[in-house]
């Protein structure tokens, strides 16, 4: 028997940001934090859906302290918006932010700031959220930032010439680009947080069954695609309460190494316990990640401001 959410210490006294914690993955990771004492804030676009999820999670843990606080990554102005509700408080601490709430395979689209919707949300979201949000992090003794990744970035590269896809558009290609541009980010924040306490780690939920998969097929109404995606939930993909798995012990296991990225034991890492695993070579590349954080700089007018 692996680590389980039964091995999550105690998180009394901290506070937690979880982003897409309406649904699958994201669910599981803030029920659990609550569970074990976390403040947690279930950041999420749809905050009906996300007062029904902190439904459920009060009634599996009658005390859990839960908030829901609306924030879509693909609107800049949510996430300014959203982590002022943070930084304006000099006694506001957040101990963990976990950057998990994305999008897979989609037609094109655009963000409201006119960003491709997968590197927008998926990367560009999150970044101008941590950026916006490190007062509030470097106000806590220990915080962490879990940032999810993919087993799919192995198959990106970052296409500085096209990063939105405007020559040409493929829906995987699109999103492995994104998840590489995470594990870069990830990488890249500790760094740069090097003389502060701040935590930087990524994890990958493996195959786990969600809704992720669902939304490309249902805007193309494409049905076989959409049948694939089921029947691969139920076949072959491993619960959404074992996918959460990594993500929970990225946000909690004590003293565990900076950029470290977590995923599952098992064969080519889709399923099983949650273990320390590599990344491929291009998520290392220093150069990249430096070329990539100045333009993600430049793209949100976010500009990160650690302590001298």
């Amino acid at each position: 028997m692996g680590w389980m959410a039964a091995n999550i210490p105690d998180q009394s006294g901290k506070t937690a940001i979880v982003t897409g914690a309406n649904s699958g993955i994201g669910m599981i990771t803030a029920g659990e934090l609550a569970r074990r004492g976390a403040r947690v804030v279930v950041a999420c676009r749809d905050t009906a859906k996300g007062n029904d999820a902190a439904a459920r999670m009060r009634k599996a843990a009658p005390s859990a302290d839960i908030r829901v606080v609306r924030l879509d990554l693909a609107d800049l102005s949510s996430v300014r918006e959203f982590a002022a509700t943070f930084s304006g408080d000099s006694e506001n601490a957040v101990d963990i932010l976990v950057n998990n709430a994305g999008v897979m395979a989609l037609p094109y689209r655009v963000t409201a700031d006119g960003f491709e919707m997968q590197f927008g949300t998926n990367h560009l979201g999150h970044f101008a959220l941590t950026g916006l949000l490190l007062p509030a992090l470097l106000r806590s003794p220990a915080p962490r930032v879990v940032t999810v990744g993919s087993n799919l970035h192995k198959a990106g590269r970052i296409d500085f010439d096209d990063l939105q896809g405007h020559r040409r558009y493929r829906k995987w290609r699109a999103y492995a680009q994104s998840k590489l541009a995470n594990l870069l980010f990830m990488y890249e924040l500790d760094r740069r947080a090097s003389g502060t306490s701040l935590v930087s780690v990524a994890a990958h939920p493996g195959y786990a069954a969600t809704n992720l998969t669902s939304a490309g097929p249902a805007m193309t109404e494409n049905k076989l695609e959409g049948l694939v995606n089921r029947l691969g939930n139920v076949l072959l993909a491993q619960s959404a309460e074992m996918g959460a798995l990594p993500l929970l012990y990225a946000a909690t296991v004590p003293g565990i190494r900076r950029a470290s990225y977590v995923g599952p034991d098992g064969f080519l890492e889709q399923r099983g316990y949650p273990t320390i695993v590599d990344t491929a070579a291009a998520a290392r590349d220093e150069d990249v990640a430096r070329r990539l954080w100045d333009v993600s700089e430049r793209l949100t007018g976010v500009r990160y401001a650690f302590p001298a």
